[in-house]
């Protein structure tokens, strides 16, 4: 069976055993009916897209057109960023602007105490 890059994303998002709504707001997509849409074939994956699933989840762009190659980047994903990533999207732009001032404030005093 010749696989299509709208099943190679769903494969990819199976892999990453995530739901679709949790992957599509990974890379900013505005609903998961979307996501659903694509994996059904009722519409394209452009290249915006190939980039965000590449660059949030690390999936090789090349596997991801073509089918070639391994699935994953062979960077090793730090799947805890890649968590806070999908989650830090779930936010409303106030809760974000506090959660980067509390990492912020979390490195200075990561800073401190090493220099303790």
């Amino acid at each position: 069976m010749d696989f299509s890059i709208n099943d190679r994303l769903k494969e990819a998002r199976h892999a990453l055993n995530l739901s679709q709504k949790q992957f599509a707001k990974g890379i900013f997509l505005k609903s998961s009916g979307y996501l659903g849409d694509i994996e059904i074939h009722r519409h394209g994956v452009n290249e915006r897209i190939v980039e965000l699933v590449s660059s949030v989840y690390g999936i090789n762009k090349v596997w991801l057109k073509t089918g070639k190659g391994k699935m994953f980047c062979e960077k090793k994903v730090d799947t805890d960023l890649e968590q806070m990533n999908i989650l830090f999207n779930q936010l409303n732009p106030h809760f974000k602007s506090f959660v980067l001032s509390q990492i912020k404030q979390l490195i200075k005093l990561q800073n401190i105490s090493e220099n303790e």
